[in-house]
């Protein structure tokens, strides 16, 4: 009897501890934000994390994003959120907004940025990251891009950026420094001279490029001095130096690059790519992590989800810090010992996942506008969802167009939208779109042909900026709710309208390719944009969409522990 009472003591309290222990556990799963969130940036501030992307000219500008346990994160607001603040008309998409970085010291929060056409570097700061946020001060003396603030014990702050090769003489293309100044974190103006830290990178003799997005923080006594190497494509990397001053001299470490993913096999199963531009937090665990951009190519370099932003473990080894230290390969999931907090309301970011966006009274704060907002183009309501009036602007165009989009989350994913439209000329048209940029997107659209209503699909053509039919099919109902929808299957796209329940297919198995980041160029990621144009006349017709219905489905995910 005695030993039953103790077995069964025993394993009562082995059950309690593996309880204990599950409950103390959580799955980290990349990417943590998926979908075009490049450049990530993130600050620790007593048990709460935020988190920032760069935008390029959409707007608003600079997501603001906040988790407790760096894996669910719910966006609370955006840095450039009023017109007043900074605009990008004129500008191309992939332009505008470069690498921003949050930081926080003494009850204010700061973001550094770069406009990279027009007003350089600057910082903007708020008592409450979810806003609002100042209108952006401008740092003229910091002459490059990726600036970053880093705040010592003694109170004194500096600004680190990118800049350019020593007395502007590059001996290689892509050859650059990483800089300093002192600030003033009240003023917001630099003190002192500017003083370079490092030269090219981590050995000038090799020749490396871009050395960009640095950032510095301290540890062990040691100034770590960290920064992304070799270009955000698939030579990107992160490399450390330190130092014992804040002003250097800045020694790399032997084992760089302390992340990347260059040189894998190609043929590797679910590939991450491209991976560097990190920044170092501490989990809720006291351990180290990586918060850094990569890509999920669906074959080659080909993508067209944009930069996304991961996570993965930092071990340190002889004071100095390894990311990802058990495999050279990026993991889809990491465990960590450290409880789950989900976010209420938070719209899923990472994994497989769906979700019915509907407009009655707001938009979400990741819906993206091109350049600005125009408030007088559209409305909310319950009956009709999202109404947009039609704008002689196009997406071909370098204006404000009447386009709402979201982000293409997934390689393998399918979006729908119930469109309320009654065309009045075949320059009028309304639809939903695949968008790249302005030279690279897919249109399904309802307009009239020959006064005949019809359903087209149309194709960009960034030679001529123009758009191209590809097919188009009759309508007999011009006033008719229609149901359109476009799916994605890695590099192909496929179209779909309803008229009622059943789906019928306007054109599979389109060229993804073509919307690719290494098609097009630039820095971003496709959107799922609802659009209405009238093509360069004048009109008073508009366009109602019901709600955005968005689900996604990618092979890697299907093993994934949520």
């Amino acid at each position: 009897m005695h030993r039953l009472f103790l077995r069964t003591v025993f394993a009562f309290l082995c059950l309690v501890a593996t309880n204990n222990a599950s409950a103390q556990s959580i799955t980290l799963v990349n990417p943590i934000l998926t979908g075009f969130y490049p450049d990530p940036s993130v600050v620790q501030v007593g048990k709460d994390y935020y988190l920032v992307n760069s935008t390029f000219s959409y707007f608003p500008g600079i997501p603001v994003f906040h988790s407790k346990d760096l894996k669910n994160w719910k966006q609370i607001g955006n840095v450039i959120d009023r017109p007043s603040q900074m605009d990008f008309m004129g500008e191309k998409l992939t332009r505008g907004l470069f690498a921003p970085a949050i930081s926080y010291h003494k009850g204010t929060f700061y973001v550094t940025c770069t406009d990279i056409d027009h007003d350089g570097n600057f910082v903007a700061t708020a008592k409450n990251p979810a806003g609002p946020w100042s209108d952006p001060v401008r740092i003229p003396q910091v002459r490059g891009i990726d600036p970053s603030l880093f705040f010592d014990e003694d109170n004194k702050a500096y600004i680190i950026y990118n800049s350019d090769a020593p007395d502007h003489k590059p001996l290689y293309s892509g050859h650059r420094t990483i800089r300093i100044y002192e600030m003033d974190p009240v003023t917001l103006k630099v003190i002192g001279e500017e003083k370079q830290l490092v030269n090219g990178g981590v050995d000038l003799s090799k020749k490396p490029v871009w050395i960009e997005a640095p950032h510095i923080m301290k540890r062990f006594g040691w100034y770590y001095l960290y920064a992304a190497e070799g270009g955000t494509s698939v030579n990107h990397t992160e490399v450390v130096f330190r130092s014992k001053s804040v002003w250097g001299p800045y020694v790399p470490y032997e084992n760089n690059p302390i992340l990347t993913q260059r040189g894998l096999p190609e043929d590797r199963k679910d590939p991450v790519t491209s991976a560097g531009h990190a920044q170092f937090v501490d989990g809720p665990d006291g351990k180290t992590y990586a918060i850094f951009l990569a890509v999920r190519p669906y074959e080659g370099d080909y993508y067209n989800t944009g930069r996304e932003t991961f996570i993965a473990p930092v071990t340190w080894k002889d004071e100095w810090p390894v990311i990802n230290p058990d495999t050279k390969e990026i993991q889809y999931q990491y465990k960590a010992s450290f409880p789950e907090v989900k976010q209420p309301g938070a719209l899923p970011q990472a994994g497989n996942f769906s979700y019915t966006l509907t407009f009655e009274k707001s938009l979400d704060p990741a819906m993206l506008f091109m350049r600005t907002i125009d408030s007088s183009s559209f409305s909310l309501s319950a009956k009709n969802g999202l109404t947009l009036k039609l704008k002689p602007e196009t997406i071909m165009e370098l204006g404000n167009p009447s386009f709402i989009g979201k982000r293409q989350q997934h390689l393998y994913c399918t979006t729908e939208t119930e469109l309320n439209f009654s065309p009045k000329s075949e320059k009028e048209k309304a639809g939903l779109t695949i968008f790249q940029d302005e030279g690279h997107f897919y249109l399904i659209s309802k307009s009239l042909d020959q006064n005949k209503p019809v359903i087209q699909l149309y194709k960009s053509n960034p030679k001529d900026k123009e758009m191209e039919l590809v097919t188009q099919m009759p309508l007999t109902d011009a006033a008719s709710p229609v149901k359109l929808r476009i799916e994605a299957e890695g590099g192909t796209y496929s179209f779909y309208f309803s008229k009622g329940n059943s789906w019928q297919l306007l054109k599979d198995k389109l060229d993804a390719k073509f919307l690719s980041t290494k098609e097009a160029g630039g820095f971003i990621g496709c959107l799922l944009g609802m659009y209405a144009t009238s093509s360069g006349e004048k009109t008073t017709s508009s366009a109602s969409f019901k709600y955005l219905k968005y689900s996604g489905n990618d092979p890697m995910f299907e093993k994934v522990s949520k």
